[in-house]
């Protein structure tokens, strides 16, 4: 089979660029994609059927090798936090992939934007979308731009906003302004336009307005939800819900953080239904589903583990670089992510965090992980006597003080999951990820699923001392690392002590 043109996707580690990636190898064509960090694409069942190009689309000296022989190019890069430096960020990103889309003889740019009146009071996240697609157009490079309103989908941060106000509260506060109507559309069907796209040579050069099959409020949207889902529970629109107090109430039932939450909601008080029917006219083989059927389709997805991306997969290169401690919730597990530079090779890091617990205790505040496990001696829990079986061997399956190993790749990662009383199940887990010139980058991931809102209590209420633990942690493995790599003699003689912890 002849492949089609070589089509260029950003955002590829994204929740609409993570599944677009394998529709558009399924439809024949050569995709490459560029990333920030083609180690975030480890783990998905495509990375090894695509061209990868590391790049960054704010900054331009890293484009032009990312465009060479490109047909078409799909921008999928934008800010979901709505501070004004993000909205910046945006607006120069898109004007250095122009620029560069031009320069490399790319015929066709197609960019995923959002549906609303221009001629309305448009929220300022709604007009960074609208105004990114202008200033790709600037580019004279032709533009099919597709606008969409809330993508209904398993993992889309739309969605799980409304799973998780639904699921946890039987009476559910919202801002007055949720008998706003909307347009939803499926995951799914925003896909089929994207693809279609590169085969309708009309709808270049075009804005296309793309929604579901049914106009709702998201009042409606919440209980249909909880229609789909055999639940009762009553909406109940709150004047006084302003902004602020409503993005931080999303933020404590949710998994959506309220900077996040904060411009999804301010968008609410803008209408944004499909005015013309291009889509329609361009697309008659697309026929997009329902609501109801689009969160049928979602749940099945997620009762049976089946969910391509979620919302929090992206690293949006917008936001700048990675902060070196992420906290986020997806799926119902709260994550903890830190991560830090190491002058060491991964073996060496994984040395040092492989040999933790037992005789050498937990190199940073070891009094609070006794008195952790002191408490947890005096519910009933494992405590702390257990130990570990060998002071450098570790195996999965065997116990580590009050943890069980769970996994285990040598010289590269461990998991360990909490058998100490906890209201909900909890993991720690190291990662030496191997660098360039001989580094490694060191990940500590906390997980936890609360169980209830007794679960959610114990996490963010604990968290600031988790933190200050969490923080000192990884920096004391990444110190001893980095003493045991020293290559002078000096190391030598510091390593009997360094290895007692």
């Amino acid at each position: 089979m002849t492949k089609r043109p070589l089509v260029l996707v950003t955002g590829a580690t994204g929740y609409v660029g993570g599944r677009l990636v394998p529709r558009l190898l399924d439809a024949g064509y050569h995709v490459r994609v560029l990333v920030r960090d083609p180690s975030r694409l480890q783990g998905r069942p495509w990375s090894g059927d695509v061209e990868v190009v590391r790049g960054d689309v704010l900054k331009p000296e890293t484009l032009p090798a990312a465009m060479a022989g490109v047909d078409s190019a799909y921008y999928l890069v934008h800010s979901m936090r709505g501070a004004t430096s993000s909205h910046d960020r945006d607006l120069s990103a898109a004007s250095h992939f122009g620029a560069a889309a031009r320069r490399g003889g790319v015929r066709r740019i197609i960019y995923l934007g959002g549906l609303g009146d221009p001629e309305s009071d448009l929220s300022q996240h709604m007009r960074s979308r609208h105004l990114t697609g202008d200033i790709l157009r600037d580019s004279d490079v032709p533009v099919t731009e597709f606008r969409c309103a809330a993508i209904v989908g398993s993992g889309s941060a739309s969605f799980e906003i409304i799973r998780y106000l639904t699921e946890r509260l039987p009476i559910t506060l919202v801002p007055g302004w949720v008998r706003t109507r909307v347009q939803p559309i499926a995951i799914r069907d925003v896909l089929s336009y994207l693809v279609a796209a590169l085969q309708v040579p009309e709808s270049s050069g075009k804005i296309i307005e793309i929604g579901g099959a049914d106009v709702l409020t998201y009042r409606d949207m919440l209980k249909e939800y909880a229609r789909a889902r055999g639940l009762m529970r009553v909406v109940s629109p709150v004047p006084w819900l302003g902004l602020d107090l409503a993005s931080y109430w999303v933020h404590l039932i949710t998994p959506v953080p309220a900077d996040i939450a904060r411009p999804l909601i301010a968008g609410l008080r803008n209408e944004m239904v499909v005015r013309d029917n291009l889509a329609k006219r361009l697309f008659p083989e697309i026929e997009p589903i329902d609501f109801a059927t689009a969160t049928r389709l979602a749940l099945a997805r997620l009762d049976t583990g089946q969910v391509e991306t979620v919302w929090s997969d992206a690293l949006a290169t917008s936001q700048g670089d990675e902060p070196p401690v992420m906290l986020t919730m997806q799926e119902g597990i709260i994550r903890e992510r830190r991560h830090r530079m190491v002058n060491a090779p991964p073996e060496v890091a994984f040395r040092i965090f492989s040999g933790i617990g037992g005789d050498r205790g937990w190199l940073y505040a070891g009094w609070t992980w006794t008195i952790r496990g002191a408490i947890d001696r005096l519910v009933g829990g494992v405590g702390m006597r257990r130990g570990r079986r060998h002071p450098d061997e570790i195996y999965a399956g065997e116990a580590v003080d009050f943890w069980r190993v769970e996994a285990v790749k040598p010289g590269r990662l461990i998991r360990l999951r909490a058998e100490m009383k906890v209201p909900g199940p909890a993991w720690l887990e190291w990662e030496a990820q191997p660098w360039a010139d001989g580094k490694c980058r060191l990940i500590q991931t906390a997980y936890f699923m609360p169980k209830g809102l007794s679960g959610l209590l114990y996490w963010y209420g604990l968290y600031p001392i988790h933190g200050m633990i969490f923080s000192g942690l990884i920096g004391e493995i990444a110190r001893r690392a980095e003493a045991l790599a020293a290559p002078d003699k000096a190391r030598k003689d510091r390593i009997p002590f360094l290895l007692r912890f």
